[in-house]
């Protein structure tokens, strides 16, 4: 059954009525912040999002892309760690701005500008089969890899990269383990670094350093026996890296200022590292699992160094 409205006035009110019936059953729009985010739509509309959250290394959008336990595993996480996962997503350690560009034969890319450094993501064709997706990710001058996608409650989530699951708490412990083991092998080279320091201090000033902090930056044309410019601040701070370094002087068999040892030890340990370092007078450098202890001459020279 149908009816005509024939009169005129009649029609404005009738119209008057409905526009004004939706603007009572329709929500008020919300400021664009406010909404919830829409489910993306396609695999590669979800990967873009979870680049960009990570690019831009915001927590709390990046966890609502992870799938299963893996949001709550995220949020656990400290801080630090939180912010380690996200970047190593995003390949750069600074917050960036994602823009969209123009990809290859039309599909999707993404460039990341940081600061410093600017990552691009060229995205290829989405392999799907029913809730899973594989979507093939190159990075401009660096490596390519797959990222996997599951279709969850409210659209596609992070699942694998390449071809390593990404399980938080997993991934988390090992990133740290890498992570200490890359400060341990930079102290070392601080380590020889602060050895060269301190004999060009001798050379020039005809004798040893008072203490690390002599050796630190000066003002300009003002270098000196009290502020030599041979090491940065953190290093006449004597930390550095996630260590803390210590200088002794040695005597000679006749009693002379002419030697010295040095030593670097994990402020956290086992966070920033596990072995202390102890470089004796004869420049060889020791190492052990000293449980954030200071390491000394009777601990093993650690590998490349031989004793003579």
């Amino acid at each position: 059954m149908t009816f005509a409205v024939h009169n005129r006035t009649t029609r404005i009110s009738l119209a008057v009525a409905l526009l004004f019936a939706a603007a009572v059953l329709t929500p008020a729009a919300s400021p664009a912040q406010d909404a919830p985010p829409v489910a993306p739509q396609t695999p590669s509309d979800a990967l873009t999002e979870i680049l960009g959250s990570a690019c831009r290394l915001n927590e709390a959008q990046f966890s609502t892309h992870l799938a299963g336990d893996n949001a709550a595993a995220f949020r656990a996480l400290s801080p630090e760690m939180r912010l380690k996962v996200m970047q190593r997503i995003s390949l750069s350690d600074q917050s960036g701005k994602p823009l969209l560009v123009s990809g290859k034969d039309g599909l999707p890319a993404m460039r990341c500008q940081g600061p410093g450094t600017t990552v691009e993501y060229h995205l290829g064709v989405p392999r799907v089969h029913e809730n899973l997706a594989f979507v093939p990710v190159s990075v401009v001058d660096g490596a390519d890899a797959d990222f996997g996608l599951i279709r969850e409650t409210g659209g596609w989530h992070l699942l694998s990269i390449g071809l390593v699951l990404f399980d938080v708490p997993q991934l988390a412990k090992q990133w740290a383990v890498s992570d200490a083991a890359a400060r341990e092998e930079t102290a070392v080279q601080d380590l020889r670094d602060l050895s060269e320091a301190v004999k060009r201090y001798y050379r020039v000033f005809g004798a040893m350093p008072e203490s690390l902090t002599v050796l630190g930056p000066a003002p300009k044309d003002q270098i000196s026996a009290e502020q030599a410019s041979l090491v940065d601040q953190s290093m006449a701070a004597g930390k550095k890296d996630g260590y803390g370094f210590r200088y002794r002087i040695v005597p000679d068999a006749a009693g002379n200022d002419t030697g010295f040892e040095l030593a670097a030890t994990p402020l956290k340990y086992p966070d920033m590292g596990k072995r202390s370092f102890y470089m004796d007078s004869a420049g060889k450098v020791h190492g052990a699992d000293k449980r954030g202890a200071v390491a000394m001459f009777e601990d093993p020279l650690i590998d490349g160094e031989k004793s003579e």
